[in-house]
């Protein structure tokens, strides 16, 4: 879909190398609905396969990241169509992305726009940011991963008092657990994610792929098996043209030229 074409997202190019995208739906705190999440994983996926981008934003505006997803879409769904409709499965498609994605997050990221956040590989926070699972509120649990990210991330005892009892954490907070990656004030933190990713993007993409593809699958095996699987990507990467660039490069003292080869 040409980005011109979409109604719940914007897509910008701030930087060399990467891809931006704005949630777009500021009357209703970006709310999560399907719509918006469709439109945003073709997005991300059309970014995805595009050569010339190395590492993707996903943001919303100062007062919201999102404040969750739409509870008007699923409030009286049977079980049989909360699975026909597969919500659940945009942020599986979100978890296939190759390249490195960075949350821009101020104001709430509440539930579902949470998860949204913890689905991506790093985070960046407003001052005012706001991170919470407030679904016990409605009689249900996280669904797109609140339960099982954040355990992995902040620990069982925190994420319980989330879950269980609508914890909400500051964005200093979310910083001092591990949470995020910095914390920046509000007119800075969305420049600061995206010179995080211009960063990303100016590096071996090849190497940049496999690499958080490795730290992912820490969290997806034991460590016996992640090891094997981090050595095999290693191995591997002695076949690309960016291995030989970057080691000729810093025995020259220069600085190397990518190939994504």
């Amino acid at each position: 879909m040409p980005a011109s074409d979409y109604e719940h997202i914007l897509v910008e190019f701030p930087a060399e190398g990467v891809g931006l995208v704005r949630l777009n739906r500021p009357r209703a705190f970006n709310a999560l609905n399907g719509p918006l999440m469709d439109e945003l994983m073709d997005a991300l996926a059309a970014m995805d396969r595009d050569d010339t981008i190395g590492c993707m934003v996903i943001t919303g505006n100062e007062k919201a990241f999102a404040a969750g997803a739409d509870i008007g879409e699923m409030a009286q769904a049977t079980p049989v169509e909360m699975e026909r409709m597969d919500f659940i499965g945009r942020w599986e498609r979100l978890r296939a992305m190759r390249k490195p994605i960075i949350a821009a997050v101020s104001g709430y990221a509440l539930g579902g726009g949470c998860e949204l956040a913890l689905a991506c590989d790093m985070i960046v926070a407003s001052e005012t940011a706001v991170f919470g699972q407030p679904e016990i509120n409605l009689g249900v649990i996280p669904g797109a991963g609140g339960t099982q990210r954040l355990a992995r991330t902040i620990g069982k005892a925190l994420t319980m008092e989330m879950v269980l009892n609508d914890r909400r954490l500051s964005a200093a907070e979310a910083a001092q657990f591990g949470l995020v990656n910095r914390v920046a004030s509000v007119e800075d933190y969305l420049n600061q994610a995206i010179e995080l990713a211009t960063s990303i993007a100016a590096r071996a993409p090849v190497a940049v792929r496999s690499a958080k593809a490795a730290v992912n699958m820490a969290f997806e095996t034991p460590l016996a098996a992640g090891l094997a699987y981090e050595r095999e990507r290693f191995y591997a990467l002695f076949a690309t043209a960016d291995q030989k660039e970057g080691m000729t490069a810093f025995l020259e003292k220069r600085k190397p030229a990518w190939s994504g080869r």
